[in-house]
């Protein structure tokens, strides 16, 4: 069963709050809670953004490497 993701605005902002609140007090891991325990906040940000299913819409802008042919 997948994890439900947050619809509302207010609903993500809470999800992204409450992943780098744990990463703050240093209880975010990485997959699962046997994995490491994430210690970049740039990882944190990631995780935030996937659990919030943010991370399809940010992209790094410009042309890909496809695009030529």
């Amino acid at each position: 069963m997948a994890k439900r993701v947050p619809r509302t605005k207010a609903g993500k902002k809470a999800k992204v709050k409450q992943v780098m609140d744990e990463w703050k007090s240093g209880q975010l891991h990485s997959g699962s809670k046997k994995g490491p325990i994430v210690k970049s906040q740039k990882q944190a940000v990631a995780i935030a953004l996937s659990q919030t299913g943010q991370a399809r819409r940010k992209g790094k802008g410009g042309r890909s490497g496809n695009s030529r042919r």
